[in-house]
């Protein structure tokens, strides 16, 4: 390993992000996620909620009201998401923070959904963007499927007002930490004779002030879940088609362009999947596969990517059930493996740029996880390995790809064993590779003492791993 290489990781065509922990299951930590997947993603969403004024807050409501009557989901006082401890008066040593840090460390940034109390004061979101001006970029969905009547802001506030909400929240959480960009969150265009977004006189400004365009679309779902089950002439769930999902997301983009004077801004799904529920666990993989097929033979370069909701549920919307006998056991469905073959198509993977050799030591930078300054380490291999491991005497925290599959590399780990990168993808002869490592923050956070700190973390390294490379058995058969 005498030669090293700058590497840049940068956009894949099309982003994939991941729903993990919302009503309707509990987060999973992000080394499992990343072996069974193999690669990390653009971004983790995660869902909270901030309703700091009543009384049952901050408990989670379900807990709280465990005795109630419900028979819908979002019957509560306030949304039964887990509730951001963060705030006025609030902690960085809880939830979302403890997740956020996980999620960074593992080489991915953090999709923040927050729904809000629209009564909340000025100083509630500074104080909310005083917390996360040290997680550099940071995607904030406030207030999503806002043109919706189920959340609680919506059944506080006029459609107006939750609108006028959503700039003002905006605009005071980025002055205090700009490494903030807002997803506004909408039902789009529902009526394609009017060519109208839903409420689009209410929500013309948010349009044009949010950072990102987004639509929730499922192209099935048992919305009625857990209250009832979906049956044949049931009225609490639907199925469209794959291609009237595409077409309206489209046509939504386009209109909410259109409102922006004709100036585009990235469009996403911040949740996208189809319900099993619905369809069965044959058909919610075939319908995924569809639509990422259609993005691709449509070159759909307007479209910046979406957020597979979600990886472990209670219900039939994750790549995994949760056991119903332990939460912490994940069901694997037949769509993990559809959207595992989506996530390492090149369409869907981040653009690796190879620049000019380098000599130690290096600074790695890490701005975010469309772009990172890491490095490039040519390897031979005479045939398919044995053994293939790096050996490391330091306290690093690294994200590391060889053969297509990616390792995350704890401040605490000594030995990472890569061999799992050739257990599905064996070499048929010699091969040279590469080796990759990027930087990310170990503690999941930036140091603001930097000068620009609040978007970037910087790493200097001294020195390379030892590799140890066999294509033999250390003792040969004797049979």
């Amino acid at each position: 390993m005498d030669t090293i290489y700058k590497i840049k990781m940068g956009k894949a065509k099309c982003a994939v992000d991941l729903g993990d922990g919302s009503e309707r299951g509990e987060y999973v930590d992000q080394d499992y996620i990343l072996r069974k997947l193999g690669r990390p993603h653009r971004s983790i969403s995660l869902m909270y909620c901030y309703y700091p004024f009543d009384e049952q807050w901050p408990a989670r409501i379900s807990e709280a009201m465990k005795d109630a009557e419900i028979s819908f989901q979002w019957d509560y006082p306030y949304d039964d998401y887990f509730t951001y401890k963060g705030g006025l008066g609030g902690t960085l040593d809880d939830e979302p923070f403890t997740c956020m840090r996980d999620v960074r460390r593992h080489g991915q940034d953090v999709t923040l959904t927050l729904t809000i109390d629209p009564a909340v004061s000025d100083e509630h979101l500074a104080a909310i963007g005083d917390d996360l001006k040290t997680f550099g970029r940071v995607l904030l969905r406030i207030n999503h499927e806002a043109t919706g009547n189920w959340f609680s802001f919506n059944k506080r506030a006029s459609y107006q007002e939750v609108a006028d909400f959503y700039c003002r929240a905006s605009r005071i959480i980025k002055e205090h930490a700009p490494n903030v960009q807002t997803i506004l969150c909408i039902g789009g265009v529902e009526d394609p004779e009017s060519g109208e977004i839903e409420k689009e006189k209410e929500f013309s400004q948010a349009v044009c002030e949010t950072d990102i365009w987004s639509v929730d679309e499922y192209m099935s779902l048992h919305w009625g879940w857990p209250y009832d089950v979906a049956e044949p002439g049931g009225k609490t769930h639907k199925r469209g088609s794959v291609r009237d999902t595409y077409d309206h997301t489209k046509l939504s983009y386009e209109r909410f362009k259109y409102i922006n004077g004709g100036e585009a801004k990235p469009m996403v799904m911040s949740e996208f999947n189809s319900d099993g529920d619905v369809t069965g666990a044959y058909e919610q993989a075939e319908m995924v596969k569809q639509f990422c097929d259609i993005l691709k033979e449509d070159k759909a370069t307007w479209f910046t990517g979406f957020t597979f909701y979600q990886f472990r549920d209670r219900g039939r919307l994750g790549l995994e059930i949760e056991d119903p006998n332990n939460p912490n056991v994940g069901i694997e469905q037949p769509v993990m493996q559809t959207y595992k073959r989506i996530i390492h198509d090149e369409w869907f993977m981040p653009s690796m740029t190879a620049g000019e050799e380098i000599k130690l030591p290096v600074t790695l930078r890490w701005g975010n996880s469309e772009d990172a300054d890491g490095i490039a380490i040519p390897l031979h291999f005479d045939k398919n390995p044995h053994f293939c491991e790096l050996v490391f005497d330091d306290d690093s925290n690294f994200m590391i790809e060889l053969n297509g599959m990616w390792f995350y590399k704890s401040p605490q780990a000594k030995t990472i064993d890569l061999m799992s990168a050739f257990f599905e993808k064996p070499l048929e002869g010699p091969a040279d590779m590469t080796l990759k490592i990027f930087a990310p923050p170990a503690t999941g956070e930036n140091d603001l003492s930097v000068p620009d700190g609040a978007f970037n973390y910087y790493y200097t390294l001294e020195k390379l791993p030892e590799i140890r490379i066999r294509t033999a058995p250390v003792e040969p058969s004797i049979d």
